[in-house]
């Protein structure tokens, strides 16, 4: 059955648009990143200019544009969206929130973590929805050659969002003495797993927190890599695993050195997690992202773009001015905490 859609863009400002050339598939795209930046803060492109690209490839009447219309169906990142942008009578604004915070006026919000879209659903505040992030762009698989050896293992990362115990100098020297090499990859390298033998990826070794803004990218892209995966505890991960060879948990330095050590010591464990990962991989690539969104857009965006024009005047009205008041509370709330933390002890 044909689809019946309003009219579709993808949205980067002008003064955000990218020099040069963009690319015009998405098997282009990693090359043109690797060219053009390559490196980290390029999210905001990766959700916007590269789902452009999947949906457009798929038959999705849509385009990309460096202005806001002034009808039709609006997709963005947050850091394209100002906070003073309004939806007009005929607009609807789906704002990909990611891990920043909610635009204020966007009708539709775009998380990462199924676990943010039900606290932001139970706060009656915005409507959510959880779409996981594509594959890294060129990934290269764990180089088949390497047979059996189990020398590297790595963090595919920012050094900043690491645990601070896995940046001591005491870490590197614990898996030394496992023989084993510790290497922080730079994001110029996140796509090449070639050398790499096991991923290692704690943000914290605090349980209380579990990065419910966080996808669970490390995770998905070690199963297309080949190579099994040591993970802190973080509801993304948690809401994927199936069994226990999908991933080991961890909660502390001695944990995770436990576990090297026994993947070390355990070939067919290490081959068990890696047969595992490569069935649970076929069900989470890039044509299944690109079904889940048009699914998103066909069944929640497209219906809330018609309710949205179908509304009064005064209805919208009321939605914005309830919106302004959320983020303006909200906001409060954040430095009026942020002025405790600092007058505790």
């Amino acid at each position: 059955m044909k689809e019946s859609l309003p009219p579709i863009y993808f949205y980067i400002p002008k003064s955000q648009w990218p020099a040069g050339d963009l690319p015009q598939i998405p098997e282009d795209y990693g090359e043109w990143m690797s060219c053009w930046g390559g490196r980290y803060g390029r999210g905001k492109y990766d959700w916007t200019l590269q789902t452009y690209l999947y949906l457009k490839a798929d038959g999705l009447p849509c385009k990309l544009i460096d202005f806001v219309p002034k009808e039709g169906l609006v997709i963005s990142h947050r850091d394209f969206l100002s906070d003073n942008l309004k939806p007009s009578s005929k607009l609807l604004i789906v704002c990909i929130k990611v891990d920043r915070e909610p635009h204020p006026y966007a009708q539709l919000q775009i998380v990462q973590n199924h676990q943010d879209e039900l606290l932001k659903r139970s706060q009656f505040l915005w409507q959510s929805y959880s779409l996981r992030f594509w594959l890294q762009s060129k990934l290269i698989m764990r180089d088949r050659s390497r047979g059996d050896r189990f020398e590297n293992a790595a963090f595919f990362g920012v050094l900043g969002t690491l645990a601070t115990q896995l940046q001591e100098p005491q870490w590197e020297e614990q898996l030394s003495a496992l023989g084993l090499r510790w290497e922080v990859v730079k994001c110029d390298r996140w796509h090449d797993y070639s050398e790499v033998d096991v991923i290692v990826a704690v943000r914290s070794f605090d349980g209380r927190n579990t990065f419910d803004s966080k996808p669970a990218s490390k995770l998905i892209n070690a199963w297309h890599a080949g190579i099994p995966a040591i993970l802190g505890r973080e509801s993304a991960y948690r809401r994927e695993r199936k069994s226990e060879l999908d991933y080991i948990e961890v909660a502390s330095t001695d944990e995770a050195i436990a576990a090297l050590f026994r993947l070390k010591n355990d070939l067919n464990l290490r081959q068990k997690m890696v047969d595992n990962g490569t069935i649970r991989a076929q069900d989470m690539g890039n044509n299944k992202i690109t079904l889940e969104w048009r699914n998103f857009l066909t069944n929640v965006a497209v219906p809330a773009y018609q309710r949205w024009c179908m509304a009064s005047v005064t209805q919208q009205q009321i939605f914005l001015i309830y919106r302004y008041l959320i983020m303006k509370v909200n906001r409060i709330k954040c430095q009026f905490n942020q002025l405790l933390s600092v007058k505790s002890p």
